[in-house]
């Protein structure tokens, strides 16, 4: 207990000490964020007792979390100030001892702002959306989140993860190539442990193309493991003949089309295992797995070089139903896949759906998309304010007490009197009191007097409006036929 109370104070001050501007308002907005348990909107955090200043202070603590020397310079500047922050974090990421490599996820998701008409760089960004036939479409901003996801010891263990990094993805730019610098700026830092050991990164069906995949090579130390669609189409290694030839070196096999099972062949491997469900019921997964797969690559990018493992997922019940309607397809990618067994493959994006808990905490709870601003800057600091605050209740989760509410003591949870690790909600209600005891770094408010305001006679003026963006589709080059 002493040890976990000792980094949970180590992280505060780390925090207080590397913000350069306002860090008394900023820590007292971060803990007001990890404390909230009424605040609907971002202004009325002003009002949680932790927040010991006007509600002026909370947008001056947004608004300067992060300045820019210059604007030529404020991507630069933003990323090597991410850095500095993932090395206050990654100590947080306690070292697996089950498995052999450290496990990452990334994704991304949405901003919706779709009446913001003087926020700069908007566009139609994925929203999933309740009502059957309307688009998952919505006008805002995309943030794409890296995540570090800790070993997890049993069934019941909430599903915690460590921000990483929060970058927003420009209209002009794809979410793939935004997580591929985030992940080259994780692994290619000497001063964190990820780069020189295992790292596994599990990323949705959105990565599995060649252009995310591709720029994965760099990496050794990096097997990636991605889901694809139930419709594509892989090559097996071609069988090289020692005899010369001329021509073009036969890149491909024999084709490998995951809707046609005459193609496929023998599995290389097999494996399975089962898990039991909350609710008690038994799964059978049975994995089947085809080595030195291929796919065809872009021009630049040589993908028959880079063989990996394609996996085949069917889950049933006791009765041998399918618990899914279709199997499931997964590549393993990377020169030390073979180092990763099957079952642990599986496990590893089993444990991706942790990063889909953590947006919707984060947004119910954290108010991680409640931030109305004008300003494109003062966006991307909130969110890595946001960051910061699940960050902190990680560190908590070790030394907080469990509050149920009268109609919550029929849970499971209830039956444990002392759980090893609090859920988020459960650190989130805990955290005044955690507070409490072991203060903060961030000094009392003094009063400053009224300000003199603005002189008489200035105006704001009108802001610029900006249109939506709409990527237009590009169509293939017409080509004339002969007659």
């Amino acid at each position: 207990m002493n040890e976990h109370i000792a980094q949970f104070i180590d992280l505060r001050e780390k925090l207080h000490s590397s913000i350069p501007y306002r860090a008394d308002a900023t820590m007292d907005l971060i803990d007001a964020l990890s404390g909230n348990t009424q605040a609907k909107s971002v202004v009325e955090l002003s009002l949680n007792p932790l927040f010991r200043r006007e509600y002026s202070s909370l947008h001056d603590a947004v608004d300067n979390f992060f300045v820019a020397s210059c604007p030529e310079k404020a991507k630069q500047e933003r990323d090597a100030h991410q850095e500095s922050l993932m090395h206050i974090v990654a100590p947080l990421c306690p070292r697996p001892t089950n498995r052999n490599f450290y496990l990452f996820a990334l994704d991304a998701t949405s901003q919706p702002r779709q009446f913001a008409n003087t926020l700069e760089d908007r566009g139609f960004v994925y929203k999933p959306n309740p009502i059957s036939g309307n688009k998952p479409i919505t006008i805002g901003h995309c943030y794409s989140i890296l995540v570090a996801m800790p070993e997890k010891k049993g069934n019941n263990v909430p599903p915690w993860v460590l921000p990483l990094s929060s970058r927003r993805v420009p209209t002009d730019e794809k979410a793939t190539d935004i997580g591929a610098a985030q992940v080259e700026a994780l692994l290619e830092d000497k001063g964190l442990p990820f780069g020189k050991e295992l790292a596994v990164l599990v990323a949705d069906s959105a990565y599995s193309a060649v252009t995310f995949l591709g720029q994965q090579t760099a990496h050794k130390n990096q097997v990636t493991i991605v889901r694809v669609r139930a419709n594509r189409t892989f090559y097996k290694m071609p069988i090289h003949d020692d005899a010369p030839g001329k021509g073009h070196p036969t890149w491909y096999g024999t084709a490998f089309n995951t809707q046609d099972p005459s193609t496929w062949g023998p599995p290389d491997e097999t494996a399975s295992t089962t898990y039991i469900t909350k609710k008690g019921r038994v799964c059978h997964v049975e994995i089947q797995a085809w080595q030195n797969m291929i796919m065809r690559g872009k021009k630049g990018i040589s993908m028959h070089k880079h063989p990996f493992t394609l996996l085949r997922i069917t889950v049933t019940d006791d009765n041998g139903k399918g618990v899914y309607r279709r199997p499931m397809w997964i590549i393993v990618y990377g020169e030390r896949r073979h180092e990763i067994s099957l079952v642990e493959a599986y496990n590893a994006y089993g444990q991706r759906f942790d990063i889909e808990h953590f947006f919707r905490f984060g947004k119910n709870k954290l108010l991680m998309d409640a931030y109305q601003t004008p300003d494109v800057e003062h966006e991307e600091n909130w969110w890595e304010i946001v960051g910061l605050s699940y960050i902190q209740l990680w560190a908590a989760a070790r030394i907080a007490q469990t509050h149920l509410r009268p109609w919550e003591r029929y849970l499971p949870i209830a039956q444990v009197k002392k759980p090893d690790l609090s859920s988020p909600s459960m650190v989130q209600r805990d955290m005044e009191r955690i507070i409490a005891r072991f203060g903060t770094p961030a000094k009392s408010p003094k009063p400053r007097g009224k300000s003199p305001g603005r002189q008489k006679g200035y105006s704001l003026g009108r802001r610029n409006r900006y249109s939506v963006i709409k990527k237009s589709v590009l169509s293939e080059p017409k080509v004339a036929h002969a007659p």
